[in-house]
């Protein structure tokens, strides 16, 4: 196992990358890549990082020079033929493949596009535009640079003792929380953590200490490389990036486009994985709306994923939507992934437990909990995001079952509200 606290004193004197590999990235990204591929490959779109931690200076605390050094870096990684060979093994079930052969092609031959940065006041101006399928490959490194150089800096000044000090103390707190969890019966838990770890080591640390503490509890992670390296599943289906881009796309049509872009979305994901990977994601424009105007055929999909919201009252909708469409709810699946800490899993777990299948995507509380260790709190967990924020030229909007996630021109959000029919939203605090 890696020595963290030696390897972080070493950042100080010697060229350290972050991102080490294109397979640095979330699963989902992979997949999401596939099905633009063969669907959307000459769509043109516009990725922003979005800090809403806005009283976090990211401007003041991290030195651009060195910022770019890192995305550069990225610029200059390609797959492996080791990695290559891993994502040609992975199949559904051990029989159908996941990804084609003519994707592996084009992802081998990938590399990371060019980048916009520039720094305004105290925040960083981060856009990488161009074809689709190129640019959304930059969202998760981009977040966990900045997230692992906003932690570099923090612990510059400390010594090797009080790295040693600090990190067995974060340690001795992950391990608590998989102790606590491991008392929950018939637990499902994957690591969501990358996009907002405290580093790449740190992730890689506590997806052992998951899969050691939980054994088979333990799914995975959305991690590509350290599934790869731990040899443990590669957890992920799609995001709201998805349906975002084909209501950009669909609004300059027509409303009643605009409307049906969801659903677009989840056909052609149905016909793109013969029906695997039948995970919906709701709350892009409205759980309650989503669910009003599914067509009947998605209510045999395996479960939804709850990401905004109230996750109680979102997973009792769920539940109802189920049964009004003759299904049965403890044939289904609640994955829940906003915001959690032990705390809450623990909660929604006890509530739902015995009604339905439940299963977590823990991330930055499980990657990145480093709260109460330093008396400055400048290692406090920040909600720091990277959206597509245009698509052919057309703004995107994500309105959340959260209106303080919304996303989009004020404009765009109200007509989006209009057309899929969004009413009063509870305010609920964003976490991470």
């Amino acid at each position: 196992m890696v020595d963290i606290s030696t390897r972080v004193y070493n950042h100080n004197w010697k060229i350290d990358p972050i991102v080490r590999s294109v397979l640095d990235n979330d699963f989902y990204k992979l997949l999401m890549a596939q099905t633009i591929f063969r669907r959307n490959i000459n769509t043109v779109v516009k990725f922003s990082l979005i800090n809403r931690t806005q009283d976090v200076p990211l401007a003041n605390m991290i030195d651009e020079s060195v910022l770019r050094e890192q995305l550069d870096h990225i610029r200059t990684l390609s797959l492996s033929r080791g990695e290559s060979t891993w994502l040609r093994g992975n199949t559904f079930y051990g029989e159908r493949r996941m990804f084609d052969p003519e994707f592996i092609n084009w992802l081998e031959n990938f590399r990371f596009p060019e980048y916009h940065l520039e720094r305004k006041g105290d925040q960083y101006e981060l856009t990488f535009e161009g074809p689709w399928i190129e640019t959304m490959m930059w969202e998760v490194p981009a977040l966990a640079v900045i997230m692992e150089l906003r932690s570099r800096a923090v612990l510059m000044n400390m010594d090797k003792f009080a790295l040693q000090v600090f990190y067995a103390r974060a340690m001795t707190r992950v391990w608590e929380k998989i102790q606590r969890l491991s008392k929950l019966p018939d637990l499902s838990i994957a690591d969501f953590g990358t996009r907002r770890r405290h580093s790449f080591l740190w992730q890689d640390w506590c997806v052992q200490a998951m899969n050691e503490g939980l054994q088979n509890r333990f799914l995975g992670t959305s991690n590509c490389l350290i599934a790869l390296r731990r040899e443990v599943e590669a957890i992920g289906t799609n995001a709201h990036e998805l349906p975002m881009v084909y209501a950009a796309l669909g609004s300059a049509e027509s409303d009643e486009q605009l409307a049906a872009a969801p659903y677009r979305v989840l056909a052609d994901w149905q016909k793109d994985y013969d029906g695997n990977l039948r995970i919906i994601l709701p709350d892009t424009y409205g759980t309650k709306s989503f669910l009003d105007n599914a067509p009947h055929w998605l209510a045999s999909w395996t479960g939804i994923r709850i990401d905004s919201g109230d996750p109680v009252a979102s997973g009792e909708a769920a539940i109802a939507w189920w049964k009004r469409h003759e299904q049965k709810p403890e044939d289904k699946l609640l994955i829940f992934s906003d915001g959690l800490d032990v705390e809450e899993i623990e909660r929604l777990h006890t509530h739902f437990h015995g009604r339905i299948r439940v299963g977590f995507g823990w991330g930055t509380l499980l990657t990145n909990d480093f709260r109460d260790l330093q008396s400055d709190r400048r290692l406090e967990p920040i909600s720091l995001v990277c959206k597509v924020v245009s698509a052919d030229g057309h703004p995107t909007v994500k309105l959340s079952d959260n209106p303080l996630k919304a996303v989009g021109p004020e404009a765009e959000i109200e007509r989006y509200k209009r057309v899929f029919k969004v009413g009063e939203q509870q305010v609920r605090d964003v976490i991470v």
